[in-house]
């Protein structure tokens, strides 16, 4: 796969969820359809040039040498490190990508600092054998493959995902979920709690609403819907002993 050089891997970031954050790819084969805020940033600022582009992923070939560099200096600061908000350290059909993320992790984890992963692949079983401070997530926001397949092009099956999952939580790793963007029903029609009863066995779920969308502004009764998905997100979680957050804006008045 083709190779980019960077001068720095780790950065604070100002997600509300997160501490430090590493981007070693630069792209997504995933192809996501809804508006993804990563692929936006990264056209207006001209690192990439268009969609096409995007979904050739460009593996950073010195993080690891960055990552001995940046830790010493860092790592007293770190809370933990996501990976990742711009790309995915899971995508699908890309080996040089997994090993380059679990050469990263278990960089991470041998300096005593936690990773937070979250990706729309498979996760890999050999996260078992890493720290088990660390926190693994999927992003799943319907259990309807044809939307997934509409939405989600070069993502893995949301079975796959769950099944992966499910493996490392009874493996004994903590585990959790983003259902972001969860979409509108002018969308797709669904039943919020069936998918909250597929991930019930995890830690922690965040959930939020779709931004820069079109569809979902179209629809008028898109904040009356999100705060009671909100509500109902909150409500079984403590039901279930869940943590869990909404993000920011997605209960509106």
């Amino acid at each position: 796969m083709k190779t980019i050089i960077r001068k720095t891997m780790l950065y604070k970031t100002g997600v509300e969820y997160g501490d430090y954050t590493m981007n070693h790819v630069q792209g997504c084969a995933h192809g996501c359809k809804y508006p993804c805020y990563a692929f936006l940033m990264k056209r207006r600022f001209g690192q990439v040039k268009d969609y096409e582009s995007w979904l050739e992923p460009c593996l950073v070939s010195n993080t690891l040498a960055l990552l001995d560099k940046e830790i010493p200096r860092l790592k007293n600061n770190i809370k933990s490190v996501q990976l990742c908000f711009t790309t995915d350290p899971f995508m699908c059909g890309y080996p040089e990508i997994e090993e380059m993320t679990i050469a990263a992790i278990s960089k991470l984890n041998a300096a005593g600092i936690k990773c937070m992963v979250l990706t729309k692949g498979v996760l890999p079983s050999k996260l078992e054998k890493l720290s088990k401070k660390n926190e693994y997530g999927i992003t799943l926001v319907s259990l309807n493959e044809k939307y997934r397949k509409v939405m989600e092009p070069g993502a893995a099956s949301c079975r796959r995902r769950l099944s992966a999952l499910r493996k490392l939580h009874d493996a004994g790793c903590k585990t959790w979920v983003s259902m972001e963007p969860y979409p509108t029903p002018n969308l797709i029609k669904q039943d919020l709690l069936k998918i909250l009863e597929e991930i019930s066995f995890v830690d922690k779920i965040i959930f939020g609403r779709a931004n820069y969308s079109k569809e979902v502004s179209s629809y008028k009764e898109h904040r009356s819907f999100y705060n009671e998905r909100a509500s109902e997100v909150m409500c079984f979680c403590k039901e279930h002993g869940i943590k869990y957050h909404i993000k920011d804006k997605t209960i509106t008045k």
